[in-house]
């Protein structure tokens, strides 16, 4: 039997993996609307939707573009859904990822502003369409930033759950709004993640959330009490076999999908907390099954997020 050919340089960026957003990303270049729409109207998965919103979303000026195809097309939800995404994207940039202490009030203006605006667009596409999904998901992460609190967040996650109970996406946005960084608790974030896990299809990807949740409380033990308290915690036990659970019905049962977009992410997080705590033979699985996929969350918790994958990589393929 030959060997299996050395890994190589991981690949974080979702269009440089798969061709059909490469192509997405093209035509919002551009200007093609006939072949953005077309590309959402294959894409059933409203999880896959939620990518290729952001890949819109992420490209450099589609705004201009997106705009014109709104007030062209009134009726239309997904480009007004789509340039709210691309406001949120640049709210963000400008807000930055500093805690809030080190973000100036000129900064914080602008950002509510771009989310505000991408409230409005949000809010009409949801009175027309209440079962869609992608503004449903952008508004959780709308009701973050303008800091709506955990009631309100709880509320718009409720309304795409009604017509999508198994939206990863939106599961991930509310499990961040659940922390305690965003006015949550770790009974909360815990509880949340085991539920939709164990709600969830046999091989879907929402298993994940018990190893995000983790990894969120780990950081968070890390920067208050140090490292070696935060290990310990996912060194637990419980916190292991919960993993172990999760990951086994989750993206290691035999009904997940390899083809899955969303089990890139999904096994990113299982690989990540493993290897914070150790545990190189249980994260071989998930790299395996990764190959030279990637993704920077929640890698970037543990350093430079290709340093840290390749690193972590390399020990756990030796031992496992």
């Amino acid at each position: 039997m030959s060997a299996l050919p050395p890994p190589g340089r991981p690949v974080f960026e979702p269009v440089d993996r798969i061709p059909s957003l490469a192509a997405l990303r093209a035509c919002v270049q551009r200007k093609d609307w006939t072949g953005v729409a077309a590309a959402f109207e294959a894409l059933p998965d409203e999880d896959d939707r939620a990518l290729a919103c952001r890949v819109v979303s992420e490209t450099d000026g589609a705004e201009t573009f997106l705009q014109e195809v709104a007030d062209r097309l009134p009726g239309d939800p997904l480009p007004r859904t789509l340039l709210a995404e691309r406001l949120i994207i640049t709210g963000w940039e400008i807000r930055s990822d500093s805690r809030a202490e080190h973000v100036s009030e000129r900064q914080f203006r602008d950002f509510h502003a771009h989310l505000r605006r991408a409230e409005i667009l949000l809010i009409e596409v949801c009175a027309e369409h209440p079962a869609y999904a992608l503004a449903w998901y952008l508004r959780s992460l709308t009701a973050r930033g303008l800091e709506l609190g955990q009631s309100e967040s709880r509320r718009r996650y409720d309304r795409l759950a009604e017509h999508h109970p198994h939206h990863f996406s939106g599961q991930m946005q509310l499990l961040q709004q659940l922390c305690p960084k965003w006015g949550g608790s770790w009974e909360a974030a815990h509880g949340f993640a085991r539920e939709c896990a164990r709600r969830a299809p046999e091989g879907g990807p929402n298993g994940a959330l018990v190893a995000l949740a983790q990894i969120e409380q780990y950081v968070e033990l890390a920067e208050k009490e140090g490292k070696s308290r935060a290990e310990t915690y996912l060194r637990d036990p419980e916190q292991l076999t919960r993993l172990l659970e999760a990951g086994a019905r989750s993206v290691l049962h035999p009904a997940a999908r390899a083809d899955a977009h969303q089990a890139v992410g999904a096994h990113n997080a299982f690989a990540a907390v493993h290897s914070a705590a150790g545990r190189h033979a249980e994260a071989a699985p998930h790299f395996r099954a990764l190959g030279d996929a990637a993704e920077e969350f929640p890698w970037s918790y543990l350093g430079n997020h290709e340093e840290e994958f390749v690193r972590h990589r390399k020990s756990a393929l030796a031992k496992g």
